[in-house]
């Protein structure tokens, strides 16, 4: 395992964090608007449409037979059904218990899909660099919504400035820890683990993507003039980044 490699892969990590930090900023200091938040989201659909379609699953066909590649997209919409069972759970549970309760699931919740982003990171960073680089960008986008929210559940649940900001600061960690063990199990891998851990992680992808990420962006209710051209915006954009850093 090439250590320029991890670390550059650790850092890359990073990113799906920054979405959190912009939205925690953005709700320490005013709401943006519903549009916006709409737009942004419809945005970040299309470029995680796109790192599926563009970047995972042509690199899985490369490495392993189609009917593989169709079992391992299904293990990981399950996987992706398993991760938010998962997080519903931690916050009803902890919801049931006391008011603030409920703010800390959410925040654990958060947490689980931080270290998810981190694990997808890791991997594709193991396979080549610039797929691990696109996979952090395209978190950065959906993840501003989960650090606004959480930001703005602290604040209502009146815990200090100085508690929320600490516990928040916790999160850039948790994907570095994800992306470790990512890389940790893709680096030098043979060619059939590492095309269908892609497709699981292309599978996880659109599947969070149609059952979390569209119907959040539809909540806001923006209008197909702002909401079709944005998806369609995020897609060009994750294709042209692709072209260009495969030059």
């Amino acid at each position: 395992m090439e250590s320029s490699g991890l670390l550059a892969v650790l850092a890359l990590a990073l990113l799906p964090s920054l979405g959190n930090l912009l939205g925690v900023a953005l709700a320490e200091w005013r709401k943006p608007p519903e549009w916006l938040v709409g737009g942004a989201l419809h945005a970040a659909a299309g470029i995680a449409t796109a790192v599926a379609a563009i970047e995972l699953i042509p690199r899985s066909q490369e490495r392993i037979e189609t009917w593989l590649l169709a079992v391992a997209l299904i293990v990981g919409a399950i996987c992706s059904a398993s991760i938010a069972k998962a997080t519903r759970k931690i916050r009803d549970r902890m919801g049931s218990a006391a008011g603030r309760a409920t703010t800390w699931g959410a925040y654990a919740a958060v947490g689980v899909d931080l270290l998810t982003d981190g694990l997808m990171t890791g991997g594709g960073g193991a396979v080549a660099r610039e797929l691990g680089l696109l996979l952090a960008l395209s978190q950065v986008a959906g993840n501003l919504p989960g650090g606004f929210a959480i930001a703005a559940n602290f604040r209502s649940a009146k815990i200090t400035r100085r508690h929320r900001l600490s516990a928040l600061a916790i999160y850039p960690l948790l994907p570095v820890i994800g992306a470790f063990a990512g890389y940790t199990v893709l680096a030098g891998a043979g060619d059939v683990l590492t095309g269908f851990v892609l497709a699981v992680f292309a599978g996880l992808l659109l599947t969070a993507t149609i059952e979390d990420i569209v119907p959040e962006a539809d909540q806001p209710k923006a209008k197909r003039r702002i909401s079709s051209p944005s998806f369609a915006l995020g897609f060009g954009a994750l294709l042209l980044t692709s072209a260009y850093l495969g030059q």
